[in-house]
């Protein structure tokens, strides 16, 4: 049977969802997890909390799924052996650098790969695998057909959201809440942009970005049968009632294998939902997924929410089963054992019997008092006894004697299991650039490529590898001038995508292309199977310098730093490739499945971009993006061309200029100005993140 992982942002959602029959959950520990703002655990409430699971038959994973620093990566390894060495089942992992001194410091820990990985094909899949992964949790947005594909096989497990919030942006290439207001995403601090109004032409009155929550209790045999291993509800922010509500409607239903009844699905929606729940991404159907949230709704919760608290807190729900054997001889102490079905065994004993004076012991008293195992985590599965006649024992004492059985039980049930624990590799030694960044132009559309821009000889050209699909002309003149050419691929390519994505790379790498800019883990293969070599995206999102040892084991040549690290931790970087930034452009905050730009014009318009303001009168511009997906821009053009000395101190190999909404003119007038041949800048510019660094 598919485990059931519910979430746990505090002590006594733990309670709540192990009550109503999770066999897994997952909470956060420090400030290492994507849910900063739940109330994570102690070290105290974290030991309290693992001894409770594990006694009770349910595992208990830990999110250490935020990117970090290199400062920060030893108090996150120290963090994941305190949870390890206290009995946690499994670590929740986003960032590729951390993944690697985890598997030196705790190679018999299992690790997930996090949905911040973006995993959404087998190829990141199988990637995972290869760094040591033994669960994927894949992206959201994929439909069942795609699921099924990946599941069947997957060297790993995989793990699908099937209750809860749904992002509008693929989890882990979200930078919106830390470009607009330094609380990072990908650091645990997000600050839920997408559930804000924005207007699209009329009155500030719209929430484009809000979806739905998801709701899959209806399909939960079939993703079973699809073989998906684990099915995770979301909520670590929400309230323990919630997670004993919805934990345990979905416990019902996929212990007995049936559909959800009428009750069962109001009192889900009665819990929390936004004008309803979706399957949209689960069916293929992506129209009609948007919601908010209505003050009406928290009030509707409340009763069921107040019964829901009372369940979970006056007794025990979840019981463990005992087998229970007990022997009474004259002149030999009482003695019993106990085990349960994972094989741990209590042994007790008593005092001698004496002779009875009426009458003696029978085996269906001892079973009786054996049997009285309330108010405990245990139940009787199997009782015997066998008495010899005419002796007696005080009830006091048999009723000690289970009391010891079960604190035996339960002590040999808590235990962590036995891990090694070892020192973690150095950093590896690295060569730090020197003078002028190499200049690098990347376009989105191919009209943006003239003989004037070509003229200004990049070192580097970046181009979308899905723009020049049986037309190649317009890069030509680049490449026989001297500029190295590199295809980017999209940021999201799902399996049944992948062959019009090779193909495309195909023809570019006739074309004499034969590097590829990758932002995915899952686009690795991809690249490779072209035959081209590969460079790292901020997709990436290469933090600390593990990961860009990572990049460089997989055969990286180079690899774009985190928009979101300030030039300072850039500076500090062990360099072991090639490192670029990006200096110049509209960064993308979003990229989506989701269409803004046909919910604005009410109708396919992909040809112009969106534009979508939000409340203080920023615009941001929305363009279309692969496999009719979005991508949101920032309403800032970042512009780091008149800090040229603080790029030679930060080391970077190259400086990337980002065009994307510019037409074929400001292409040009842009580059000129970044290269110092004009004295162009932006109206209203940003300098990013480099100088504040995010929360």
């Amino acid at each position: 049977m598919a485990e059931l992982l519910s979430p746990a942002g505090s002590p006594e959602a733990v309670i709540a969802a192990v009550q109503n029959g999770a066999d897994a959950v997952y909470l956060g520990m420090g400030n290492f997890n994507a849910r900063r703002g739940a109330k994570n655990f102690t070290e105290e409430e974290f030991e309290k909390a693992v001894r409770y699971c594990r006694i009770r038959g349910c595992k208990v994973y830990v999110t250490l799924n935020t990117l970090v620093d290199d400062r920060e990566t030893e108090a996150a390894v120290e963090q994941a052996r305190l949870a390890s060495s206290l009995g946690a089942d499994g670590l929740i992992v986003q960032d590729l650098g951390l993944v690697r001194a985890l598997r030196a410091a705790l190679p018999d820990m299992p690790l997930h790969a996090s949905t911040q990985m973006s995993i959404h094909n087998l190829d990141g899949v199988k990637a995972a695998a290869d760094m040591g992964l033994t669960r994927a949790v894949l992206a959201r947005e994929l439909s069942i057909e795609q699921i099924r594909f990946i599941t069947a096989n997957a060297p790993i497990e995989t793990e699908v959201f099937v209750h809860g919030a749904l992002c509008f942006c693929h989890s882990g290439q979200c930078y919106m809440s830390a470009l607009i207001g330094r609380r990072s995403g990908n650091r645990g601090m997000c600050a839920q942009p997408c559930r804000m109004a924005y207007s699209l032409g009329g009155r500030m009155d719209d929430y484009p970005l809000s979806l739905k929550d998801n709701c899959l209790v209806e399909k939960l045999s079939e993703l079973e049968d699809a073989g998906v291993a684990c099915l995770k509800i979301e909520g670590r922010m929400k309230r323990p009632e919630y997670t004993a509500v919805v934990t345990g409607v979905y416990a019902k239903v996929l212990h007995d294998r049936r559909a959800p009844t009428a009750d069962e699905l109001r009192t889900l929606e009665t819990a929390f939902s936004r004008d309803g729940f979706t399957q949209g991404y689960y069916n293929g159907d992506k129209k009609d997924m948007f919601g908010v949230r209505g003050e009406a709704d928290d009030r509707e919760s409340e009763k069921l929410f107040t019964a829901a608290r009372k369940a979970y807190s006056e007794g025990e729900l979840r019981r463990v089963g005992l087998h229970f054997y007990t022997l009474c001889e004259k002149g030999q102490p009482i003695r019993a054992i106990a085990f349960d079905d994972d094989g741990n065994r209590a042994v007790a004993s008593g005092p001698i019997p004496e002779e009875a004076r009426r009458q003696g012991l029978t085996e269906t008293f001892i079973v009786d008092q054996m049997f009285k195992t309330g108010g405990t985590p245990y139940h009787c599965v199997e009782n015997r006894a066998k008495v010899e006649p005419f002796l007696f024992i005080p009830t006091s004492e048999i009723n000690d004697l289970r009391r010891r059985l079960i604190s035996q039980i339960s002590e040999e049930r808590a235990k962590p299991p036995v891990r090694r624990s070892l020192s973690v590799p150095a950093l590896p030694e690295a060569r730090q650039h020197t003078g002028a960044p190499c200049t690098i132009f990347q376009i989105r559309k191919a009209d943006q490529l003239t003989d004037e821009l070509c003229e200004l000889r990049p070192d580097y050209l970046y181009i979308p590898a899905m723009e020049f699909i049986g037309d190649f002309s317009p890069a030509r003149k680049f490449a026989e001038s001297g500029t190295k050419l590199v295809a980017v691929l999209p940021r999201v390519i799902t399996d049944d995508q992948l062959p019009d994505v090779a193909a495309a790379l195909e023809y570019l790498a006739g074309n004499g292309v034969n590097e590829a800019l990758v932002g995915n883990l899952g686009h690795i293969a991809l690249a490779r199977r072209a035959g081209m070599s590969l460079r790292g995206d901020f997709g990436l999102n290469a933090f600390n310098s593990r990961t860009l040892s990572v990049l460089r084991d997989a055969g990286f040549l180079s690899a774009t730093a985190s928009f979101e690290l300030r030039l300072a931790q850039i500076r500090d970087l062990r360099k072991v490739l090639d490192l670029e930034i990006i200096t110049y452009g509209r960064l993308p905050l979003m990229v989506s499945d989701q269409c803004v730009i046909r919910h604005s014009a009410g109708r396919c318009a992909c040809a112009a971009p969106a534009q979508m303001a939000d409340r203080t009168g920023n615009v941001f511009h929305v363009v279309k993006d692969f496999g009719c997906r979005n991508v949101i821009l920032n309403a800032h053009k970042l512009y780091l061309a008149d800090r040229g000395a603080d790029l030679e101190a930060a080391g970077v190999w190259g400086s990337r200029l980002m065009f994307t909404t510019e037409s074929a003119r400001e292409c040009v007038e842009v580059a000129k100005g970044c290269l110092g041949l004009s004295d162009y800048r932006p109206n209203v510019l940003t300098r990013g993140l480099y100088y504040r660094g995010v929360d």
